[in-house]
């Protein structure tokens, strides 16, 4: 029996599956959104937290009643006492900005709830290259599961021989 592969979405994955924006490469990023949500993401057992949940309330984007409900379905991990040291030592260690409620915090919950994939659009601090071996090293030193930090073209990528 293979076990579904866990998820992280974080806030930018449910405000680009309702970008408005028409810039050609906005539109190509809500585009492999829809794809992915629509046609892979039953393929993942898929997470999310009540900090994306309040990110998107507290957002300005006309669709947030619309994002948050793609999430209803969803299980919410949660942030444990833990996490709070984790997103400190990230931060401390400048793996990620000083915001310990946003991207430090995302890390951190897909690593301590052993997700597969962290899904985001935030190729700043999150899905960047160069990013990924201090990451690594840093949840190795804090003994933390690593997730793969992946855009939803990259998952398209690996289930487009299955379609």
């Amino acid at each position: 029996m293979t076990t579904q592969k866990r998820v992280y979405v974080e806030t930018s994955i449910p405000s680009f599956y309702y970008e408005v924006r028409e810039e050609p490469e906005m539109k190509a990023m809500r585009n492999w959104t829809r794809e992915w949500w629509d046609n892979c993401s039953c393929r993942y057992e898929m997470v999310t937290s009540g900090a994306v949940l309040d990110e998107l309330s507290e957002g300005n984007c006309a669709s947030k009643a619309r994002c948050i409900e793609l999430l209803d379905r969803m299980s919410i991990v949660q942030v444990e006492s833990a996490v709070a040291g984790i997103v400190e030592a990230y931060v401390r260690d400048q793996i990620m900005p000083g915001d310990p409620a946003g991207d430090a915090l995302h890390l951190a919950l897909a690593s301590f709830h052993k997700c597969d994939f962290l899904l985001t659009w935030n190729c700043n601090h999150l899905a960047n290259a160069n990013k990924f071996d201090h990451i690594r090293r840093a949840n190795t030193v804090l003994g933390l599961h690593t997730p793969l930090i992946v855009t939803p073209l990259e998952l398209l990528g690996d289930n487009a021989s299955e379609r």
